[in-house]
């Protein structure tokens, strides 16, 4: 065996939470000799790179829950970070619309929900919707103004700079596939050589489960990726909205439904929609991967989790085969979206542990084993709270 690199924290993947993870490590203990390892050529290859760019509230979440908590907090970690380091930020504001009555009672209690998490909100009639979104149509709607859109990738980026500034390392095309216990420290072998760490945080997303069995961690849930379909809109409807445009969720699902995304770069997503994908990490319409396709089809999890949600499962599918039934969702308040204004953009893949019985995880799972941490879920809004669950992450580990 030829010589071993020797760091103090390996964190593998360098997505937004491994990259925050990374830099929070490197701030509190700056003499710490810290190594980032990522299997992709660039960092925020897939999730974080993907995602609608959203910086959310907190809204939706149950009252005293890791993510109700952390958004609030990590919404301002986020401004402040994206303010030092000249990174898009624009706080436009969200509109829950209500289309029909029974929209109109869950809009109640999301109002309710916002006080317990302390999110600011106010309550829109149909004609104080008209005049705050003229192209938006509904009988209501619920305005959270503190919500915003951002860059992920771009502050990704910058946090890694910021352990490289720091004396860190940061390594692409790293994959790695076995352990070795060395002593009290773990051993690891990647294409640039054998590494061996005293403490390993893995932060992997779509892979976390099998990342999690081969650093010797049992993850008791496997991931299901959901894949999620946008359109975008043509520039000449850039200004068809200011805010975020959603409907109002349906509580029993963890989606929240097609809305309208204004981006940093200019343009309007429409989507995404939430249908089971063969292939974790590849993202064409009828991608498969044989690997992928087996752990999903063979779990009973996926199947007792489709039994519970019948319809959900039957419309989101629909909505993949058909534009038009896609466009039907959007059309409900926003009428004057046509066919014609829907230009496909890119796909991404939502990494979603489902327990054996079919239940999906809804928070945050961490699982930490001697000196091995595994993120194992961290579902939306992990983006937006990405830093406070590194700073979690860091006091536990630390």
């Amino acid at each position: 065996m030829g010589s071993v690199a020797r760091y103090d924290f390996l964190i593998i993947g360098a997505g937004i939470i491994g990259a925050g993870l990374a830099a929070e490590i490197s701030r509190r203990k700056p003499n710490a000799r810290v190594l980032v390892i990522e299997k992709e050529a660039s960092p925020a290859s897939h999730q974080t790179g993907r995602n609608s760019g959203v910086v959310h509230s907190g809204v939706y979440y149950t009252p005293g829950s890791l993510k109700a908590h952390f958004c609030q907090e990590g919404m301002a970690q986020l401004q402040h970070l994206c303010q030092q380091h000249t990174i898009r930020y624009e706080q436009r504001g969200k509109l829950l619309v209500a289309t029909t009555d029974r929209e109109e009672a869950r809009l109640t209690d999301l109002e309710e929900r916002a006080i317990k998490n302390a999110v600011p909100a106010e309550r829109l009639n149909d004609q104080q919707l008209r005049a705050s979104e003229p192209a938006i149509t509904g009988q209501a709607a619920l305005y959270i103004p503190s919500t915003a859109i951002i860059d992920y990738a771009g502050v990704t980026k910058a946090l890694l700079a910021e352990v490289e500034n720091a004396g860190g390392t940061v390594q692409f095309n790293a994959p790695f596939t076995t352990l070795e216990h060395v002593g009290s420290a773990y051993r690891v072998v990647t294409p640039a050589g054998t590494v061996e760490a005293g403490q390993i945080i893995a932060c992997t997303g779509l892979a976390s489960d099998r990342v999690s069995r081969l650093l010797g961690i049992t993850p008791e849930v496997r991931i299901i990726p959901f894949r999620g379909e946008y359109f975008v809109l043509p520039s000449r409807l850039n200004d068809v909205v200011h805010r975020l445009i959603y409907p109002v969720p349906d509580p029993t699902l963890p989606f929240l439904g097609i809305h309208l995304t204004p981006m940093v770069d200019g343009t309007i997503t429409v989507g995404p929609n939430a249908v089971l994908a063969l292939a974790r990490e590849k993202y064409g319409r009828f991608s498969i991967d044989m690997g992928d396709a087996c752990s999903a089809l063979s779990y009973s999890g996926l199947w007792k989790m489709l039994a519970k949600h019948p319809n959900a499962t039957w419309n989101e599918l629909k909505g993949s085969l058909s534009k038009r039934v896609y466009l039907k969702a959007v059309q409900k308040y926003c009428p004057q979206i046509q066919l014609s204004d829907l230009s496909t953009y890119h796909s991404a893949n939502r990494a979603q542990a489902v327990s054996p019985d079919g239940t999906l995880v809804d928070d945050f799972l961490i699982k930490t084993h001697g000196g091995i941490t595994t993120i194992l879920n961290a579902p939306s809004p992990a983006a937006t709270c990405s830093l406070p669950i590194a700073a979690k992450v860091a006091d536990d580990i630390l």
